[in-house]
């Protein structure tokens, strides 16, 4: 091989190329031809076995100056003449392929290259008539009928940048964004330095909320044209958005809500006209919202955004959680069921519904934060405070009649059992998940176990207002 390429003449290299290409080996085959056409530029078989292996390699572009040059040195090669109209008709020129199959008809072709020319003029033909009717629909603005004429087109003028460009703009027209981002795709790669199509692309992504494809995409129309005024003021728009929405994705990462909700709100601002980043900002405020125990505000914000879009899951299980923040547990259930049809497997969901459910089984009976008053997000500090006031109001030697008494005894014993079961860290969080830690018929298990043996007499010279723990057991029996 190394004695070939060095010393061989074009025809052994035209031999190499082609037994290289039998075997597959098509990079290898390359060079020879390469070589083959710079021994011998007249020479029209190396351009032609090169454009088979151009070809062969899914490079029609290269494989076209290839075949021409086969026509111009040798204009009877029928079979040349009918690999390049087939091709000009995959590129969507018509009249120079039909030109090419009418050249080959009068040629004196094989049976073969006559029915196959044929065939291919009788196509072109057809193609040419729902090319004129495709382009009047688009004038008429009748988009579905202009896209289903450019479906057939486009089914033999696959690499017909014009058509797709034209389909992509019906896609745009009847909001199929996926099929417009399918054809502008293949548009930016079938012409070259296709700014426009770039612009086109990263203006859907942008009206779709995808800020990242959005500034992806534009800036492939900058490396083109830096100075292409569409693509530049977009990229700063977008840039400028894509920073704000990530520094807010960042500050949730650090649990700063808050400040997540003060950013998402300048996204909104930057961006007051497109719809979907309104809806994905208010998303993630709603979000931001139910994680910062703001269960009211959360929920105000996700239902706006469950009423544009019902089968949100994300914002879905934001509201049930800020339901059960706010004692709301029936409406709790409800989301996380709505969320669950939308997504069966999703463990977040079973987990906040089983959860959901508990925690209305047991507001039907004790609920210790009611009990003091107090919130579901209370601190302990709040909580020692309301429990203080309580057991002063309530404290049993304030009561002198015996059936009022034995009232305030029973309540009394009640706000106690709320203090230690809410300034406990371990027994707080059990009660949050629908357990109750005074009751043995809810333990699941070990933890705690409480009992007080007696009545009231067992607290009799406890002071409510002391800074000590307090310790005491219940009994139920």
């Amino acid at each position: 091989c190394g004695s070939l390429w060095f010393d061989g003449g074009v025809e052994n290299h035209l031999e190499m190329g082609k037994k290289l290409l039998a075997a597959g080996q098509l990079a290898d085959a390359l060079s020879h031809f390469h070589a083959a056409v710079d021994g011998d530029p007249k020479n029209y078989m190396a351009y032609y076995r090169r454009a088979t292996v151009y070809l062969a390699m899914g490079k029609s572009k290269s494989a076209l100056p290839d075949l021409s040059k086969v026509i111009e040195l040798k204009p009877d090669f029928t079979s040349a003449r009918l690999q390049r109209g087939n091709l000009l008709l995959k590129h969507g020129k018509l009249d120079e392929a039909e030109s090419d199959f009418k050249k080959v008809l009068k040629s004196n072709p094989s049976s073969r290259e006559e029915q196959e020319a044929q065939s291919q003029l009788k196509k072109s033909d057809e193609i040419q008539r729902l090319v004129a009717q495709a382009q009047s629909d688009f004038t008429r603005r009748d988009y579905g009928s202009a896209a289903s004429h450019l479906d057939i087109i486009i089914d033999t003028c696959v690499w017909d940048a014009d058509s797709r460009e034209m389909r992509a703009e019906c896609f745009i027209q009847l909001g199929e964004m996926g099929k417009a981002i399918s054809d502008l795709k293949a548009t930016s790669k079938l012409k070259s330095d296709n700014t426009q199509a770039f612009y086109k692309l990263s203006t859907i992504y942008y009206n779709l909320g995808d800020h990242e494809m959005s500034l992806n995409e534009v800036r492939e129309c900058l490396k083109l044209d830096p100075d292409h005024k569409q693509c530049f003021s977009h990229y700063k728009q977008v840039k400028k958005l894509n920073k704000q929405i990530q520094a807010a994705e960042e500050l949730i990462q650090q649990e700063k809500y808050s400040d997540a909700v003060s950013k998402y709100e300048s996204v909104m601002k930057t961006e007051p006209n497109v719809p979907q980043f309104i809806l994905n900002a208010k998303e993630r405020t709603c979000h931001c919202l139910s994680k910062d125990q703001q269960p009211a505000k959360a929920i105000s914000v996700c239902s706006e955004v469950l009423k544009a879009d019902p089968q949100n899951v994300n914002a879905l299980k934001d509201r049930a959680e800020a339901y059960l923040q706010d004692d709301q547990y029936e409406e709790a259930i409800k989301d996380f069921e709505s969320a669950k049809e939308h997504s069966e497997n999703d463990r977040q969901i079973k987990e906040g519904l089983e959860r959901a459910q508990r925690l209305l089984k047991q507001s039907q009976k004790r609920d210790y934060y009611k009990i003091l008053g107090v919130k579901r997000t209370a601190q302990k500090k709040e909580i020692l405070k309301a429990y203080r006031k309580l057991a002063q109001q309530w404290h049993p030697d304030n009561f002198q009649d015996a059936e009022e008494k034995k009232k305030a005894e029973k309540k009394f014993i009640d706000i106690a059992q709320a203090k230690e079961v809410l300034t406990d860290p371990e027994m707080r969080s059990k009660f949050d998940q629908g357990e109750d830690p005074m009751d043995p018929e809810s333990q699941q298990g070990g933890g705690h176990h409480h009992h007080f043996h007696g009545g009231w007499e067992n607290f009799q010279g406890f002071n409510p207002f002391g800074s000590g723990p307090f310790n005491f057991k219940f009994n139920f029996n």
